[in-house]
């Protein structure tokens, strides 16, 4: 049976159940997913992605439950399992994320719509854009700094923009000192609009440390979403790269 009461508790691929044609099956939501922001609103807010409310979901009585190994807390997870039926993804690659949207699109009969977006992605992320040669720190938090290492999806989108990851020897999201930026050497410094909300005000704040890197602020959805959001990326990195070569001539 086609699930008709769905909770999704992590933003990216809310905005996906809406893409794929699921608003109305769609019941429930944390406070963090926000796409698309004129439809949104309507729907019950559970709490955030590792803060949910579990009485309120069940309060709502899901019969389908789309969570994430990183986003949402194992705890509990695992105590949501106990009482519905919870599909965990897990990702870490665009072919990741692109099996997953067919996956998904399969368990709640949307196959054909999800196959269509799939391809349109395919297409266009794959295979990754030529390299430019250039180093960069992503960075996702301040006091610390944070950066977004290997074995992370934005590590893996930085792949498709045809850059290299300055702190790619280091693991997942590290703590990185004013020292480990100066010793990365990065080209670029990106710093990404979420989790932190970096600003223009931030820019001099890391050209003081790195004073030969290019900061530039990013769109951390398009680096860090990966659903029906990655429909944009392709645009959204020619632009980018476009950029790039405008500040470095």
């Amino acid at each position: 049976m086609t699930p008709k009461r769905i909770v999704s508790v992590v933003p990216s691929q809310t905005e996906l159940l809406f893409d794929l044609g699921l608003e109305n099956e769609l019941i429930g939501v944390t406070k963090f997913c926000i796409h698309p922001a004129d439809r949104i609103k309507t729907k019950a807010i559970v709490g955030g992605t590792k803060t949910l409310d579990l009485d309120k979901i069940q309060a709502l009585g899901p019969n389908f439950i789309l969570a994430n190994k990183e986003e949402n807390t194992r705890e509990q997870i695992e105590a949501l399992q106990q009482k519905y039926p919870v599909h965990i993804t897990d990702m870490a690659t665009v072919s990741d994320a692109i099996s997953m949207i067919r996956e998904v699109g399969t368990l709640l009969s949307k196959h054909q719509e999800a196959e269509t977006m799939a391809q349109q992605i395919e297409s266009r992320l794959l295979p990754p854009l030529p390299p430019l040669g250039l180093s960069v720190a992503y960075l996702i938090w301040r006091k610390p700094y944070m950066a977004a290492a290997s074995s992370t999806f934005i590590d893996a989108m930085l792949t498709v923009a045809g850059l290299r990851n300055a702190f790619a020897d280091q693991s997942r999201y590290p703590v990185v000192t004013h020292d480990d930026l100066q010793k990365a050497q990065p080209d670029l410094i990106f710093l990404s609009s979420e989790p932190y909300p970096f600003t223009e005000k931030y820019i001099a704040e890391l050209q003081t440390i790195c004073p030969s890197a290019r900061v530039l602020l990013v769109d951390g959805e398009v680096f860090s979403w990966y659903g029906s959001r990655l429909l944009r990326a392709s645009d959204y990195f020619k632009n980018l790269r476009n950029e790039i070569a405008r500040t470095n001539s």
